[in-house]
């Protein structure tokens, strides 16, 4: 039985998800089922993710997929592509990830990708998060994919967990998916 997310999927590709997470467990038992869904679906997937874990998620896709299976998984080591301007920078994030999707959207190849986003302290300018979040709902729709962007909740403080709420338009809970009702559409603030 399909969970709610591949559902969704399968009627809407444009579909940008915040997953704020409880704990490693739950946060690799979800990603794993993306990517696991990603790959029964045909899709590329390009994963944003830190080295520790990404080591983790190889070890157990490993046991699971095909070495042709995991051709179709693609890793961005997340430093490299949140610092890729020597600081958070939502322009240079932006210019980056349109680098790497870059050859998907000229060969027409369908992908979904996942973004953990962490940064080192919450002493970072929240209205930066804000401000990428926009460019990346921007994105989601013109580049007709799906995104999942997740955070450790723990690291989440009121007034940046109000900003992702409205910047997101649909939530992912442990085993739900909820539209966001705080959700303003990029598009009707233009």
């Amino acid at each position: 039985m399909k969970n709610k997310m591949d559902q969704l999927l399968e009627s809407q590709r444009n579909v940008h998800v915040l997953y704020a997470f409880d704990g490693t467990e739950n946060y690799t038992k979800q990603l794993l089922n993306y990517i696991n869904e990603g790959i029964h679906a045909g899709d590329y997937i390009l994963i944003v993710e830190n080295e520790r874990m990404t080591r983790e998620l190889k070890q157990h896709m490993g046991k699971e997929h095909t070495e042709k299976q995991l051709e179709k998984v693609h890793f961005v080591n997340s430093l490299h592509f949140y610092w890729s301007s020597g600081s958070y920078h939502p322009p240079a994030i932006h210019d980056y990830f349109t680098k790497t999707v870059a050859p998907y959207i000229e060969n027409n190849l369908s992908f979904r990708s996942w973004a953990h986003v962490e940064w080192e302290s919450v002493k970072e300018p929240l209205f930066l998060i804000e401000d990428f979040e926009k460019i990346a709902d921007r994105a989601v729709d013109e580049y007709n994919f799906p995104l999942v962007c997740a955070y450790e909740k723990k690291k989440m403080p009121h007034h940046l967990t109000k900003s992702l709420m409205e910047t997101h338009p649909y939530v992912l809970l442990e085993d739900e998916l909820i539209a966001s009702p705080q959700y303003q559409s990029v598009s009707s603030q233009a």
